[in-house]
């Protein structure tokens, strides 16, 4: 009886043991990747003398958030524990030599699979930093419950070493054109970007020298320039603003006699100078062009950001991708939250990874 009962556990435990879910073989976040960063240093179109790029600083984001890395002396960064995803990668370096020069180098749609290397090499480009970027914007509105939302504001940003000068400079909204290619896209393939809806300039043409933005200097144009605390508690106060965008072609606008102001180059637009809260299109141009109806020349631009609401597929990208090559991931409405390069004047040219949600907004500052 003893033997039998032995022999009976001994074939419980083998049928138990056969009927058992097998572990995974793979857990999840244990994706590595590979990044050697070189660049050519004789500027050539076909790189001959790939020099390693050392202590450039490499931003990986994905749907996880965002890592920063630091290659070493051999241009190499191993970044490991990663979970499966698509990931963007940008890298930034300073030029050796010359201060105004960025060495830049983007990656997108890198797969990283759990358990697997994935390796790969990344060229970086000069691009010379013309200055003045957009650098921050605030369109969701503050946190409330009647739709207020005139606490809008755009921030700029001189990244440059040198003065520039905003003379004839032109802040436009760009979401029209939406039965062709789309707003901000090149539609008749001109070498110009379609669908300006609001046109705001400083004063003066361009050339002149009478509005600078000094090296490292924020710039704010608000919406209405009034401490919007006074209206909603969670809103901000853009009474010290640079800037307001007003419009001398509505009886209603709010002009604050303190701060100087943008005007409305489109008479028949007789409305607030607003953006809309989650999904827009915005551009500053030199001025040079100034017939804005049949589109603005991209020669003219000097930084153009695109932001949705909804992840690709869901939305297309209309911006030309010779002003930006990719689109912020906006915050929702009503959230308090803006957007923000994640350094300033960080510019990339690609907007998807050079900007970041931030609450609350900073006006001003960094």
């Amino acid at each position: 009886m003893k033997n039998l009962s032995i022999y009976y556990l001994i074939f419980l435990s083998l049928i138990l043991s056969s009927c058992a879910e097998k572990p995974p073989v793979a857990v999840d976040g244990e994706g590595k990747l590979e990044i050697v960063v070189l660049w050519d240093s004789t500027y050539s179109e076909n790189p001959v003398t790939s020099l390693p790029v050392q202590d450039a600083k490499v931003f990986l984001s994905s749907k996880y958030g965002l890592k920063l890395a630091v290659t070493d002396l051999n241009g190499k960064i191993i970044i490991e524990n990663l979970p499966t995803a698509v990931y963007g990668l940008s890298i930034r370096k300073q030029h050796p030599i010359d201060p105004n020069i960025i060495l830049i180098g983007v990656k997108q749609n890198l797969d990283v699979v759990s358990g697997k290397v994935l390796v790969d090499t990344i060229y970086v480009n000069p691009i010379s930093s013309t200055g003045i970027v957009i650098n921050e914007i605030y369109s969701a509105g503050p946190i409330n419950n009647i739709f207020y939302f005139y606490d809008q504001f755009i921030e700029l940003y001189n990244g440059s070493d040198s003065v520039r000068y905003l003379d004839g400079a032109i802040i436009m909204r760009v979401s029209g054109n939406n039965d062709g290619k789309g707003p901000g896209a090149d539609e008749n393939d001109d070498g110009d970007i379609d669908g300006v809806v609001y046109a705001f300039k400083f004063p003066g043409y361009p050339g002149e020298k009478n509005i600078p933005i000094y090296p490292k200097q924020f710039i704010v144009c608000a919406v209405d320039a009034v401490n919007h605390k006074n209206m909603i508690s969670t809103s901000i106060d853009l009474s010290n603003a640079n800037w307001e965008f007003y419009n001398q072609f509505s009886p209603e606008d709010i002009d604050n006699p303190n701060v100087p102001n943008l005007i409305n180059m489109f008479s028949h637009r007789t409305q607030d100078f607003l953006i809309n809260l989650v999904s827009d299109v915005i551009v500053i141009a030199d001025g040079r062009d100034s017939v804005l109806l049949d589109g603005v020349d991209i020669s003219t631009i000097l930084d153009g950001v695109e932001y949705q609401l909804n992840p690709h597929p869901q939305s297309k990208k209309t911006l030309d991708i010779r002003v930006d090559r990719g689109y912020v991931l906006s915050p929702p409405r009503y959230s308090g939250r803006s957007m923000q390069r994640k350094e300033a004047g960080f510019d990339t040219n690609d907007s998807g990874t050079d900007f970041e949600i931030i609450e609350p907004p900073t006006p001003g500052k960094q």
